[in-house]
């Protein structure tokens, strides 16, 4: 057995590796076969082949933040806003409730429009009518007092990916009104409240290092997450990023492999920007390890507007042909979509 091999099986029992041993793992492509076998293996011991479906529904575009990669920036002129009503956001679980969704994601900019007592309204309005749902927020960094009352109107997750945990870093990837230590705090308060939280961060940002990524897994580590969610980044053509190269497919699957064995029971997924940059990118990221996915509920008519990144998949399929075309391709990967809620089987990992 080779010592990259070694290091695969330690981390594949122990759940932990010293930084040298992450950064020989991180830095190679030898082992990526062996690291994606132990962590479809290990995914299969926990979820067997089940793949949750998460409903996406990108309710705004609009965001007061200017971070230096991202296509909704406050100052992207060049893109045409939107919101959608209660009702168009109602009229998206319905649609996604017939086809077999169990759990929503409301994803947005920060956008101050929708106030908590909007945010609350939209909430109840859904649990009310779907009480066997679960409902997921992805819209950026609140006060404690707004997540308080996110999960008492029945908010069960929360996605908020700190991006990089090194604070050097994250200061050359957003503007001085942001700061990593409030996204630290955001994150702990979302954990203290109650919820189900998600973190986790772009892979090849403009000048990230590997000690970053190390730093990145450490800090998930301390913050034991629910949900593990990791991209490639891809540039965004009106972004001041728009000369830098985007992230790598081989890096983005060797990492989810990576948290898969040093988080077992994490649901993990296997994301758009993963199918952006590669026809079969989500195909790969379940056998990476990933066992998660997030078709596309939000109307047609918005869906090229919410432009993260450049080439984004599924702007223009009906939800009906999204759902259908990813469950072919589980499928196809050797893998089967349920309808089902997909709470995680286990809250946390054990710390070696």
């Amino acid at each position: 057995m080779s010592g990259l091999d070694q290091i695969v099986k330690k981390l594949t029992e122990d759940t932990m590796l010293a930084d040298d041993e992450l950064a020989a793992i991180l830095e190679t492509n030898e082992c990526d076969n062996t690291l994606a076998e132990a962590a479809d293996g290990k995914r299969r011991e926990i979820y067997g082949t089940d793949v949750y479906i998460r409903g996406l529904i990108e309710f705004t575009n609009h965001c007061k933040n200017n971070c230096y990669y991202c296509g909704i920036r406050r100052d992207n002129a060049q893109l045409s806003r939107y919101r959608l009503s209660g009702g168009e956001i109602l009229s998206c679980c319905d649609t996604g409730y017939e086809l077999g969704f169990r759990t929503f994601v409301m994803q947005g900019g920060e956008d101050p429009f929708y106030d908590d007592d909007e945010m609350c309204k939209i909430i109840h309005t859904i649990k009310d009518k779907y009480p066997d749902c679960a409902l997921t927020l992805s819209i950026g960094e609140k006060s404690y007092k707004s997540y308080k009352m996110y999960f008492d109107a029945g908010a069960d997750r929360y996605l908020l990916r700190h991006e990089t945990a090194d604070s050097g870093h994250y200061r050359q990837l957003h503007p001085q009104s942001m700061s990593l230590e409030n996204r630290k705090e955001c994150l702990m308060n979302l954990k203290s409240i109650g919820f189900q939280t998600g973190s986790g961060f772009m892979v090849g940002s403009p000048y990230q290092k590997t000690e970053y990524l190390i730093d990145d897994l450490r800090f998930l580590r301390e913050l034991e997450p629910e949900m593990i969610g990791i991209g490639p980044y891809i540039t965004h053509q009106n972004t001041p990023f728009k000369d830098f190269k985007s992230g790598s497919l081989e890096l983005t699957l060797r990492l989810i492999s990576i948290i898969r064995l040093m988080f077992p029971y994490a649901l993990i997924p296997a994301t758009t920007a993963l199918g952006s940059i590669a026809p079969n990118g989500r195909e790969l990221g379940l056998k990476a390890g990933a066992n998660v996915v997030m078709p596309n509920l939000s109307p047609v008519t918005v869906r090229k507007q919410y432009s993260l990144y450049d080439n984004k998949i599924c702007t223009g399929e009906e939800a009906a042909e999204c759902r259908g075309c990813l469950e072919n391709r589980v499928k196809n990967a050797g893998f089967q979509i349920v309808v089902a809620r997909g709470d995680v089987k286990k809250c946390s990992v054990t710390l070696t």
